[in-house]
């Protein structure tokens, strides 16, 4: 298939790396997608891509082998990204000549030359390997709960008595939740491993239920967790707590901004969330920890008390060696380990 000028005017039958990017890139707009938005993939399309762009934008394609490809690494290399994003950066560049391949816009020679170039392996290449995630000291934790406001400390509360993801904590909704038995089950819209077919359920016990009970909302579309209503918690709390009579000052309300630049939306993502976090650690004066070490916490003190199974049925995580005999005992089992837990 040949590629035209964006005018339409001229077909292009030796594209150049640019050329393949652009027509990927609206490709991959439309590919990945969930909810109607792109996914955090296109993104990282781009910033994989940025190299290649970079140093053999102008070059035709057809001439990108795997000595270019290994000049493309090295460049990452120099950029200081650890060897794990290294390979995972190379594995979309040569997805986007894959896709190129398919549609006949580089010869096959092409894709399977880059096909040679093997991944960088541990303590065999200049690459920086990547600190393993920890989980976070629970004095740390503690301090910035008391710093972020109340439904961020929630979330993290909840996520440390259930171990669930960050991207699962952020779309809570009453109706993803069955509150009829004594185990809550939750079912998110959204997960990692959607698109392989699975099906995330989450198991909330007693603590976790707790916290969450007093977010549930008369409208089951509505999410649990919203900035907007933070904020208005927040305002509420300095208006309750101000000073200077009302007889002598503005009036609630006054001095917000009429059209702020910034609105607030009905839920967090998995971004908005880490900066609170990133935030209630810099105010707590500890050092800055990640959303996701809170799910090692979890996985640690699983593994521990019930096991590396146990640890393995209730974060969710798949093993190829598990068959479908096993699904019902495993709900069970994950669901009598949270009766205890949280």
């Amino acid at each position: 298939r040949l590629l035209t000028h964006r005018d339409g005017s001229k077909p292009v039958d030796d594209p150049t790396v640019n050329q393949i990017f652009v027509a990927y890139w609206q490709f991959a707009h439309g590919y990945y997608i969930k909810d109607g938005a792109p996914t955090n993939e296109v993104d990282n399309i781009r910033l994989a891509l940025r190299d290649a762009i970079g140093l053999y934008g102008k070059l035709p394609a057809s001439k990108f082998g795997p000595l270019a490809l290994k000049s493309v690494r090295q460049k990452m290399i120099e950029r200081d990204l650890c060897r794990g994003m290294v390979n995972q950066h190379i594995g979309r560049v040569k997805r986007m000549f894959k896709w190129a391949t398919e549609n006949e816009m580089i010869p096959p020679s092409i894709f399977h030359g880059l096909q040679a170039v093997r991944g960088l392996t541990r303590g065999r290449s200049s690459a920086r390997e990547s600190e393993p995630v920890r989980p976070v000291t629970e004095q740390h934790v503690e301090d910035v709960l008391d710093k972020v406001t109340r439904n961020v400390e929630e979330m993290i509360t909840t996520r440390m008595y259930s171990g669930m993801r960050p991207g699962e904590v952020v779309i809570m909704r009453r109706c993803d939740l069955d509150t009829s038995a004594k185990v809550w089950l939750y079912i998110p819209r959204e997960h990692k491993t959607q698109h392989h077919g699975h099906q995330r359920k989450i198991y909330l016990g007693p603590k976790a239920q707790e916290v969450i009970t007093p977010f549930l909302k008369h409208d089951l579309q509505a999410y649990l967790f919203s900035p907007a209503e933070a904020e208005a918690e927040r305002r509420a709390k300095m208006h309750a707590a101000r000073k200077t009579p009302m007889s002598c000052g503005n009036k609630p309300g006054t001095n917000r901004r009429i059209k702020p630049r910034k609105q607030l939306r009905d839920r967090y993502d998995t971004d908005s969330y880490r900066r609170a976090i990133t935030y209630g650690c810099d105010k707590a004066g500890v050092p800055r920890w990640h959303p996701h070490q809170l799910r090692h916490n979890a996985a640690t003190y699983l593994r521990k008390e019930f096991g590396l199974d146990a640890a393995r049925v209730v974060l969710g995580h798949h093993s190829p060696a598990v068959t479908e005999v096993y699904a019902e005992l495993d709900e069970l089992k994950a669901a009598e380990i949270m009766g205890r837990v949280g």
